[in-house]
């Protein structure tokens, strides 16, 4: 997008000479005393935006706007935009050390952040003003916006909540910071070719990214392997080999508010450059060898862990943020203290899921080897500075470390956590007498076969509150993975419903709904989503009712454009967009929706004159890169996709779209658009869900099980406007327990057993009539193990009701406005607030 000179003539070279007084206030000092400077020395109208702008591009990105390319523009109006929350930033980070605040910090291997631009624009209320100013340089915001990659430093719902809860926290005030991994490559980026997923590399710092600040003064050495050597009792951890981390900072606003939170980012450096001996020998590789292993640890979010080698990488991984992080934050802490009495008043570590758990042991590590804490006094302060959330109930995804592998690589963390298990089972045993099997059966330790260290548990043993995401979960948590700890520690457990942030979930998402709840409601909303609820009185207004109608159709469209634009396939925005998109994974159960999806389609040629409601069923979502099966659903959904939208019987009443590399910025097009929000997971299997929330928000109606949130959804928005189906948690339990013959379902279902016979004979896959033999015997042959076929029937006659429903659009619109004027208490505003109360005990900065 090069611009004319001649339309702006010399005016850029003079608004750089004007931008830089008011960016910059005058002094007589030589020197600025940092406590004189005076914020708001920024100025936020269009024309001082545009001075700001212009000089960036100028200055900073060294380029004349007449040869300036999209991406330049873009990165000189977030380089304008980042200047205005940098005062903000210090602001906060100056009231959290004068207030000596406790601090919250969030350990997590994923932070889903997505495009950061238009989210700052929002937060800062600068998006009008941002618009004129790039208009002014005859630059398109929202072509200029669409350049920014998706941060992908995650791979779904686990990372996706922990950037919503940055957003909320710092929203809200709570002295916090983010800590995870700068990973060079985020996750893959997904490309279909010939219907199979293809991984590529997501290089997503090829731009570079403006919105960080390196911190190459903020460094910290961490050791793997070696030995651990006693000197008077005092453990020396020696012969280890070294990498660095290094600090990488970006700033986290919160919404219409001074206060603003840090997500820091540890990337991996060697200890020592190349190695110019062996250069200069002419050894060029093994110049640089060193080097490039040691920064492999944050070179790839989620290695593949189908290998050995991959698996002891990503155990790297895990110790090399969390090493940094309790590091970091126990020099913060002194920096500020004395001693350590302060610590966990002072402190609050909270875990996303397992996989930061070694920063129990290291803590524990620095307390007492580098501080000569004794061990009750450390153990007594990690167990007050803790706390876990868990996201899973599947005992085969509760990760485990070997013995062997631990030892090797940390042998310092598993004589501690050796340590934490005693003192834990020694304490139980003097509680509950010498019961072998209730010991074997909580220690950290799993002795059967091969010896494993139990992450969860020692989450659980360590923290001081377990919290699940949904009221079911958080029940079954206790009933089930750890039933032998809630009986001992009851006051631990507690349910923190997940929540997402309406910031921009709502209102960078969905615009034209987000003005027509402004116009009725106005905006407060944004900071407190329980306001919608006053939107449930428009639920009989007609005009109203149509007017969401409209806003529906104009995000289908705009998905409809972007559908034909880069896939090719023309989309009919009056069908009912039906839509699943999330991680692929058996438990998810796309493979459900495509049996309805074939069911639905040998129908419509049976009896093509039945008064089909038309149907767009769209998918999304990426597949684990060793994960055989998940990638085959996405061959069958291909297939199925092919076939179907080039049958002319079908006459457009069925169209099947996979949509390649999803990832936040495609879910913020597509979740408005939708109609239908499939949330169909086994219950009892998924922990919470986000999407369902986010879906919901958007006016969409959920066809789902009885599972995770889905519950408290019909619970807020009542069962006449969800459609629930399938077999509850407790018929799951029974089922299995009487035996499942998921082969008596597919013989006594001809339609059923049509629809199967068709994938394993390939008629989806004429080329290769063996292709689909795995998935068919996984679901009739080796157990369907999440019970898609008892499922099946009441699955497709849900969908006749749905089908029935879409029939009546202004009733169809009514039951979507009462979703969306329901859904104020899965707003992470709330989340957060129930963790500060409950688990943090902290309180809001006063700005």
């Amino acid at each position: 997008m090069p611009v004319d000179r001649g339309s702006i003539s010399l005016h850029p070279f003079v608004l750089i000479s004007r931008a830089f007084p008011a960016a910059f206030p005058t002094c007589e000092k030589e020197f600025m005393d940092p406590k004189d400077f005076q914020f708001g020395t920024l100025h936020n109208d269009p024309t001082s935006l545009e001075q700001a702008i212009a000089a960036k591009l100028l200055y900073a990105i060294g380029k004349d706007p007449s040869t300036a390319q999209p991406n330049d523009w873009l990165q000189a109006v977030e380089l304008a935009v980042r200047d205005r929350l940098v005062e903000r930033w210090i602001k906060t980070t100056r009231a959290s050390y004068a207030q000596d605040s406790k601090r919250v910090y969030y350990l997590s291997m994923e932070f889903l952040m997505g495009r950061t631009f238009t989210n700052a624009l929002l937060a800062l209320g600068l998006y009008d003003e941002v618009r004129q100013a790039l208009a002014a340089l005859k630059v398109d915001l929202e072509e200029v916006a669409g350049h920014e990659p998706d941060a992908a430093l995650g791979n779904g719902g686990l990372g996706r909540l922990a950037a919503c809860f940055l957003d909320s926290m710092a929203t809200l005030g709570i002295a916090g910071m983010g800590y995870g991994i700068r990973y060079d490559y985020g996750m893959f980026k997904q490309q279909i070719i010939n219907g199979s997923q293809v991984e590529s590399p997501d290089y997503w710092l090829t731009g570079g990214n403006p919105w960080e600040f390196p911190r190459p003064e903020v460094q910290y050495r961490v050791r793997f392997g070696g030995h651990v050597e006693q000197d008077n009792g005092q453990a020396r951890w020696v012969g280890t080999q070294d990498v660095l981390a290094m600090a990488y900072d970006t700033i986290i606003p919160g919404y219409d508010v001074e206060s603003t939170n840090t997500l820091r980012l540890w990337s991996a450096k060697a200890t020592t450059e190349i190695n110019l001996s062996a250069f200069n020998q002419g050894n060029y590789f093994g110049a640089v060898e060193d080097k490039n292993h040691s920064e492999n640890v944050s070179r790839v979010l989620y290695p593949d862990d189908s290998t050995l080698s991959g698996r002891e990488l990503r155990l790297r991984q895990e110790y090399f943020f969390v090493s940094a992080s309790v590091q970091d934050l126990v020099r913060r802490y002194l920096s500020q203290h004395e001693g350590f009495d302060l610590l966990a008043d002072k402190v609050a570590i909270h875990l996303n899921d397992t996989h930061p758990v070694l920063a129990v042991p290291e803590l524990l590590r620095v307390l007492l080897d580098e501080h000569g804490l004794p061990w009750d006094k450390a153990w007594g302060l990690a167990q007050k500075i803790f706390s876990y959330t868990n996201h899973t109930l599947m005992h085969e995804a509760l990760e485990t470390w070997p013995v062997e592998m631990l030892g090797r690589v940390l042998p310092r963390h598993l004589k501690i956590i050796y340590d934490i298990n005693a003192t834990f089972l020694h304490q139980q045993t003097a509680r509950f007498g010498h019961d072998i099997d209730l010991m074997r059966r909580l220690s950290l330790i799993d002795e059967n076969g091969e010896r494993r260290v139990r992450m969860a548990y020692l989450a659980v043993v360590a923290s001081h509150k377990v919290n699940g995401v949904s009221k079911l979960h958080s029940e079954l948590m206790k009933q089930s993975i750890f039933s032998d700890f809630a009986r001992i520690f009851p006051e631990r457990f507690n349910n923190k419903t997940n929540g997402i942030t309406p910031r921009r979930w709502l209102a960078l998402a969905n615009p034209p709904l987000s003005a027509l709840i402004d116009g009725e409601i106005g905006t407060g909303w944004r900071r407190h989503l329980d306001q919608l609820s006053q939107l449930n009185r428009k639920a009989g207004d007609a005009g109203f009712i149509d007017a969401l109608r409209q806003a529906k159709q104009q995000n289908k469209q705009r998905l409809a454009t972007w559908v034909q634009a880069n896939l090719g396939i023309a989309l009919d925005t009056e069908s009912l967009f039906d839509v699943q998109v999330k991680r692929i994974h058996e438990y998810k159960r796309q493979l459900l929706n495509v049996l309805h999806v074939i069911t639905r389609y040998n129908r419509i040629l049976a009896n093509p004159d039945a008064g089909w409601v038309p149907r767009t069923v769209i998918f999304g979502g990426k597949a684990a890169s060793a994960y055989y099966q998940a990638k085959q659903i996405i061959r069958l959904i291909n297939d199925v996709a092919a076939k179907v939208n080039s049958d002319p019987r079908v006459k457009g009443l069925l169209k099947v779209v996979f949509v390649p590399n999803y990832g936040v910025s495609l879910a913020e097009m597509i979740m408005p658009a939708a109609d239908l929000s499939e949330q169909i997971s086994l219950a009892g299997t998924e922990a919470s869900g986000t999407g369902n929330m986010k879906f919901a928000l958007n006016g969409a109606l959920t066809i789902g099980t009885l599972d995770g949130a889905n519950i408290e959804i019909l619970e807020n928005v009542g069962a006449d406007n969800i459609f629930i189906f399938g077999n509850t948690t407790e018929q799951v339990r029974d089922i299995r327990i009487h035996g499942y013959q998921p082969r008596q379902l597919y013989e006594s279902h001809p339609e059923l057993r049509r629809v199967l016979d068709q994938i394993r004979d390939g008629y989806f896959s004429p080329e290769e009539p063996g292709r689909f033999q795995s998935l068919f015997d996984v679901l009739v042959n080796f157990g369907d193990h999440y019970l898609l076929l008892a499922d099946y029937a009441s699955y497709v006659a849900t969908h006749e009701a749905v089908d029935a429903l879409y029939r009546q659009p202004r009733e169809w619109h009514r039951k979507a406005l009462l979703n969306i004027a329901n859904m104020g208490t899965f707003s992470a505003d709330r989340t957060i607030g129930d963790y500060v109360e409950d688990i943090w005990r902290t309180v809001p900065l006063s700005l």
